[in-house]
């Protein structure tokens, strides 16, 4: 897989996600090297020396530094496996091929399978971002599940559904990865998902495809409030609202707000990224 997949892929999981984070697995993604110990690492553990014996040892350790940095391998003495994330990583490439299906025939009940913490939030060092997994996957069925939660939306784009719950974002995939923000622990990971389980399940015992809701309206009031507010001017408009004004209206972009890419601001993205797939 060439560096320009696996950027997207990076984009698909972290989306919504945090600026920093998506740069540094981005960045340790963009070397064949090491893309290439990813791919060897797919089947199972293996040594650094057997890992040398194809990645060039001179340059080895530096790049299974930047691996380890960006969360993507875990290091065991001589022994190197990929973490959850970096295993999600490579799974995630089957997601986009996922067929949409009509309604929920065929569907079968889901359960958790796993829930792991991956690394603290770089919005906030005291919340974490969770991995899990659902079983059987979802696949085409999950677009027609949008209308169970109050505050989600259906991304064609990354053929997953995004759940908004306050300040925590739940992005389900059609694979039955799920990535979550800003968790306080892992027992507020395991409730929130049970609560979307038994949504979920109820509607498949039923067998009816639940009717599609009132389409969440976003105004430029609900994007204003994320905005810096500095009235800056760095994106061209008089002021921040004016700006929000202009992104409802798709007559701008977001990234031209360039302050919102400070570390301070990270949760206001991941949040206005989310309002923005409901334009």
């Amino acid at each position: 897989m060439n560096y320009h997949n696996f950027k997207s892929l990076i984009q698909m999981i972290y989306m919504p996600g945090s600026p920093a984070e998506i740069k540094l697995v981005s960045n340790a993604m963009s070397n064949a090297a090491r893309r290439q110990i990813m791919s060897l690492l797919k089947d199972g553990s293996i040594s650094k020396e057997d890992i040398g014996k194809t990645i060039r040892q001179s340059m080895l350790d530096y790049h299974l530094q930047l691996l380890q940095q960006a969360g993507l391998i875990a290091i065991k003495g001589e022994m190197l496996e990929l973490t959850d994330f970096g295993r999600n990583i490579l799974e995630s490439k089957t997601e986009k091929s996922v067929e949409s299906k009509k309604d929920l025939s065929g569907s079968k009940p889901i359960d958790v399978v796993e829930v792991r913490q991956l690394l603290p939030c770089i919005a906030d060092k005291s919340k974490y971002r969770i991995i899990a997994r659902l079983k059987p996957p979802l696949g085409g069925a999950l677009k027609l599940l949008e209308p169970l939660f109050p505050r989600a939306r259906y991304s064609e784009k990354l053929g997953a559904l995004i759940i908004q719950k306050g300040n925590i974002i739940i992005t389900a995939y059609s694979t039955g990865n799920v990535t979550m923000t800003m968790i306080s622990s892992t027992d507020e990971a395991e409730q929130i998902l049970d609560d979307i389980m038994k949504n979920i399940n109820a509607a498949i015992e039923k067998g009816i495809t639940p009717a599609p809701g009132e389409k969440v309206r976003v105004d430029h009031n609900d994007i204003y409030k994320y905005l810096p507010g500095t009235n800056c001017r760095i994106c061209g408009e008089q002021s921040c609202y004016s700006f929000a004004i202009r992104l409802v209206g798709k007559e701008t972009k977001l990234d031209r707000c360039t302050p919102l890419l400070e570390q301070r601001y990270a949760v206001n993205l991941e949040h206005l990224k989310v309002l923005m797939e409901y334009l």
